[in-house]
């Protein structure tokens, strides 16, 4: 099995969710007391939502690639980011990393794809919802992205202000339960938790549309290339 390179600390909880996800999926796929050969490199989120706030999306991609390349000194054979949001930069990251890297949002979209749906509602930080990196990637998929047309600054400040500081509020699961509602209504199949943190507050029992984890998805595609001939 290769090793794994992941990218993680935009939030430490969704990536301490990432290794739970690929050392179980490694283990249920090769047996006995098989774990993932993994290196992570958790950055400091503070200076990387500063960046975020300010715009500095080329002074991220240049910290995030540095990141990549020390993992690729460090061993990693594939890169993985734990995050949405900054797939923002995913080329700057992969400038000069001769390593495949393993985008968020391709597992997302081919889950979905096998399940027949088109039509899709999609949650996250507001980058991910008004910027076109992440929508563009799945419409040339042949997925319709919808996002929130309402309360879409509330859906980012629980991200930000709770969920990225393990803060579970139930008042917070209605506003996404309401938003889900609002996309369903508007033709939406299923929906994706296009944050890595969302899947704490959300899964397919609290929403009225089916849920797909990028979190989830993304890690069990990690294993899927670290195990690939």
């Amino acid at each position: 099995m290769k090793t794994i390179g992941l990218i993680g600390g935009m939030s430490w909880e969704s990536t301490a969710h990432y290794y739970r996800v690929l050392n179980q999926e490694t283990a249920r796929r090769l047996g006995g007391l098989h774990s993932a050969p993994l290196i992570v490199h958790s950055v400091d989120f503070a200076g990387i939502a500063a960046m975020q706030s300010a715009g500095a999306w080329d002074e991220a991609g240049l910290t995030l690639n540095g990141v990549a390349r020390g993992l690729v000194a460090a061993g990693a054979d594939i890169i993985g980011l734990a995050t949405n949001t900054m797939h923002v930069v995913a080329d700057a990251i992969q400038d000069g990393i001769a390593r495949p890297f393993v985008h968020i949002a391709d597992p997302t979209a081919e889950a979905l794809l096998a399940d027949g749906f088109d039509t899709v509602g999609l949650l996250g930080t507001r980058f991910t919802m008004e910027m076109d990196f992440y929508k563009d990637r799945l419409l040339a998929r042949g997925l319709t992205p919808l996002i929130p047309e309402v309360e879409r600054t509330n859906l980012n400040g629980i991200i930000y202000d709770e969920l990225c500081k393990g803060i579970v509020r139930e008042q917070s699961r209605r506003i996404y339960q309401t938003a889900i509602h609002r996309l369903a209504a508007r033709g939406a199949q299923a929906v994706i938790l296009g944050c890595t943190e969302i899947g704490m507050l959300i899964d397919d029992s609290t929403s009225s549309l089916p849920t797909y984890d990028t979190t989830d998805l993304h890690a069990k595609a990690l294993v899927d290339a670290a195990l690939a001939g």
